[in-house]
């Protein structure tokens, strides 16, 4: 029997509320008893912008699910050569996690743009994908690929990140959109400001 495992990639800049109930959601509700936040670490063909350095990125990942038991942090990406395309993550976690079945978790938003991805079609045929919804988008699922492919009915949490990012640099009280230790962190370090 493999532990059934959910990755939920990102830059998580930052990891925020929204992200940890999406989880939870998983957790608690489908198959998927365990999930894994990858951290993207910064595409070097892209402009970085407001996106901070990755190890303080995975800091605050680790920080926000410190106080939760079937959470994991995972920086697979960070060893791997990039640009990093998730069916690269997938096999990679796979060759190394052979007790272990993972799902992939991407939001409606990306699920619309599915066929765009590197080899999706061979993600489609080795790996479950959970589409979460999106305020705004339609999720259409073709009945052939409903045995690998699956809407969860998860709450609609509309908090991102850039919000999060645009609020503390306007000098706003974001904690209640924040893991209690990560707002500490971002606090302490007087980060997006």
């Amino acid at each position: 029997m493999r532990h059934e495992t959910g990755i939920f990639s990102g830059s998580f800049n930052p990891i925020h509320m929204g992200h940890l109930m999406l989880a939870n959601y998983i957790s608690a509700f489908t198959p998927v008893k365990e999930v894994w936040f990858v951290v993207s670490p910064h595409n070097p063909l892209k402009k970085s912008g407001d996106l901070l350095d990755d190890e303080i990125r995975l800091e605050m990942v680790r920080l926000a699910l410190s106080d939760y038991e079937h959470f994991k942090v995972s920086d697979v990406e960070f060893h791997m050569p990039r640009p990093s395309y998730t069916i690269d993550t997938l096999d990679a976690l796979t060759r190394a996690h052979p007790d272990r079945r993972f799902s992939l978790i991407i939001g409606g938003d990306n699920w619309s743009l599915f066929e765009q991805w590197k080899e999706y079609k061979r993600i489609l045929e080795l790996y479950e994908i959970l589409v979460y919804p999106r305020l705004g988008e339609k999720i259409h699922i073709p009945e052939e690929l409903r045995k690998s492919v699956r809407l969860i009915n998860a709450p609609v949490v509309e908090i991102s990140s850039t919000f999060i990012r645009q609020g503390i640099g306007e000098g706003k009280n974001m904690r209640a959109f924040l893991p209690p230790k990560v707002y500490d962190y971002i606090e302490q370090n007087k980060l997006y400001r």
